[in-house]
C-alpha cells in the first residue's frame, strides 16, 4: 500500500485572478501521468475538498499519477466571480496549461463530478487529454451540443438513483456518441455515492490500469 501523497498548496494565475489549488503526488515514485480534477457546481457548496474529487485525485495518486485539484472562480480563496460555466471553463484550461507546465513530456488525464465532470468534457475538446473521468455529468445543463467528443479513453460512472442527474438521459446522451466513453451504472447509488466512494475508486482504479502508461 503507497504512502500518503505530498501535498502542495499552491495559486493558479487565472483569467479572473488567482485559482486557489491543492497539488498532490506520490512519493515513492516518479508520476506515471498527472490530472485536472474539476469539482462540483460553485453555487451549490462544491469545492476541490468534495468527497468525490477527494476520491477521483486519490485514484490517480494510487496509480502513482500527480492530481491537481483547484477552486473556481469566487468558491474559497479563488479569485473573481461566478461566470455561468464560461469562465469556469477557462479556469479549467488555466489548471492544465499549470500542470502541462510543472509536468511537461508525461500524459495529462482530465477528471471530475456532476458540473465539473461537465466542465472537464468541454475542455477535453480543445486540450486533448489522454484520458477523460467524468462523473455524474451534467451534461445536459453544461455540456449540451458539444460539436465533438473528445477522442481519448473516457470512463463515464453514474448512478442510478441520482436525485440531480438522471440516469437515462444519461444513458440517452452516451447512446448518441460515436465511438463513445465506457459507461458504468452502479445500482442504487445516489447523485453524492454515499457510502459508495470506496466503490467508485476501484470502478476508476481499474479503468486507469487500463490505460494508464507502464511505471517507468
Amino acid at each position: 500500500m503507497p504512502g500518503p501523497p505530498e501535498s502542495e498548496d499552491v495559486a493558479i494565475d487565472g483569467p479572473a485572478g488567482r485559482l486557489e489549488a491543492l497539488y498532490e503526488c506520490p512519493q515513492e515514485a516518479a508520476p506515471r501521468a498527472s490530472v485536472v480534477v474539476c469539482h462540483p457546481h460553485p453555487q451549490y457548496g462544491g469545492t476541490l475538498r468534495n468527497k468525490v474529487v477527494h476520491t477521483l485525485a486519490r485514484a490517480f495518486v494510487r496509480q502513482d499519477c500527480a492530481a491537481l485539484r483547484f477552486n473556481f472562480r469566487g468558491v474559497g480563496k479563488s479569485e473573481g466571480a461566478w461566470d455561468e460555466g464560461q469562465g469556469e471553463q477557462a479556469d479549467a484550461e488555466a489548471a492544465v496549461e499549470w500542470l502541462r507546465r510543472r509536468l511537461p513530456g508525461i500524459p495529462l488525464w482530465l477528471a471530475g463530478f456532476s458540473f465539473g465532470a461537465a466542465i472537464a468534457i468541454r475542455v477535453a475538446a480543445s486540450a486533448e487529454p489522454a484520458g477523460l473521468v467524468t462523473v455524474a455529468p451534467a451534461v445536459r445543463r453544461f455540456a449540451a451540443g458539444l460539436e465533438s467528443q473528445p477522442d481519448c479513453p473516457w470512463l463515464v460512472v453514474q448512478g442510478d438513483a441520482d436525485e440531480l442527474v438522471d440516469v437515462a438521459e444519461t444513458i440517452d446522451w452516451v447512446n448518441g456518441l460515436a465511438p463513445g466513453p465506457e459507461l458504468v451504472v452502479m445500482p442504487g447509488v445516489d447523485h453524492f455515492f454515499h457510502g459508495r466512494l470506496v466503490q467508485l475508486r476501484a470502478t476508476v482504479s481499474a479503468f486507469l490500469g487500463d490505460y494508464l502508461p507502464p511505471p517507468p
